[in-house]
């Protein structure tokens, strides 16, 4: 038996399971309220189920319309996949994208390339994702994710990983700390002061561990941080220095906290996106993803520039 529903049908419930609203689902679809209502009914109708309880107040799916919203939406998001060659993803399409990130990345980075997106599709909603680096590996490969954005998963066979840039480790200091008026500092240097470090589940963790195998501080740090942002919070606040990836610093400009390069040894970590290999993206990830090529192009990636400070 045929399905009676088609394509209007299906835009008309994912605009109202993303907006809450049957008047701006309408508003965005370009199509009076009634007339949506009735797109809805036929929907329903065609399922023989009710997908939405609505009252003058509220709009919510019920429990078979929640079962149905995902697979709504990979049907559109595949269509998409479809025509894409033939055209972009227009102004006016609604939909949505997620990507996942390391902290560093998703605070001083990605809000950037949130805003040129942004101002070009102004109708399609990002998610962020910010965790560790294998949580945001773990979200890639279970579709969580449309893609990520991180420093681990180039060893991977299920992921792809695509390098953005290369940046250097480099000592996060007070500016009114003695190591600020040096122009290169070592790491037996650095832990000569009180410093704060990342716990054992940070990805940054493990690469620092595999690199500095010669070098052993002579005392525990003062403290431990699940996240870099977090760790740069505690140095503001003068509880000693830190050793963080070039890219987490803020603006050179920044009132209080400073940084300086490490050596002896110089090292470095491999930012990249992370995405399910042999998977194509959604239209939407896929003009989030060109999104920040051409923001790197661009030279808006802070990072790179930071690497030869």
């Amino acid at each position: 038996m045929g399905v009676n529903f088609d394509l209007n049908d299906l835009q008309a419930f994912r605009a109202v399971v993303e907006l809450g609203s049957f008047r701006k689902a309408a508003e965005a679809v370009n199509i009076s309220q009634p007339a949506l209502s009735r797109r809805i009914e036929k929907l329903e109708a065609a399922l023989g189920v009710r997908l939405f309880e609505r009252t003058t107040r509220s709009v919510t799916l019920t429990t078979i319309g929640r079962v149905f919203a995902p697979s709504a939406e990979q049907l559109l998001d595949d269509l998409d996949v479809a025509l894409l060659g033939i055209r972009d993803v227009s102004t006016s399409r609604l939909g949505h994208v997620t990507i996942a990130c390391v902290p560093s990345v998703a605070y001083y980075f990605l809000p950037s390339v949130v805003a040129a997106y942004h101002s070009r599709y102004p109708r399609i909603r990002v998610k962020l994702l910010d965790s560790s680096a294998n949580d945001v590996l773990g979200s890639v490969i279970s579709g969580e994710a449309d893609f990520g954005v991180s420093f681990m998963g180039s060893q991977e066979t299920e992921v792809e990983f695509k390098v953005l840039l290369q940046e250097r480790f480099v000592a996060a200091c007070r500016r009114d700390h003695p190591l600020a008026r040096k122009k290169q500092v070592t790491w037996s240097e650095l832990y000569e002061h009180e410093y704060v470090s990342v716990d054992k589940t940070s990805g940054n963790r493990l690469l620092l561990d595999q690199a500095l195998t010669n070098v052993a501080p002579a005392a525990p740090s003062v403290c431990e941080t699940r996240h870099v942002t977090t760790m740069l919070g505690l140095i503001e606040a003068g509880l000693g220095v830190a050793a963080v990836p070039s890219m987490a610093m803020p603006m050179r400009d920044h009132p209080i906290l400073t940084s300086v390069p490490l050596v002896d040894p110089v090292v470095t970590r491999r930012v990249g996106i992370v995405r399910r290999r042999g998977r194509p993206l959604a239209p939407a990830a896929q003009q989030f993803y060109q999104t920040i090529l051409d923001t790197k192009r661009s030279g808006m990636v802070r990072a790179a520039k930071k690497t030869s400070t």
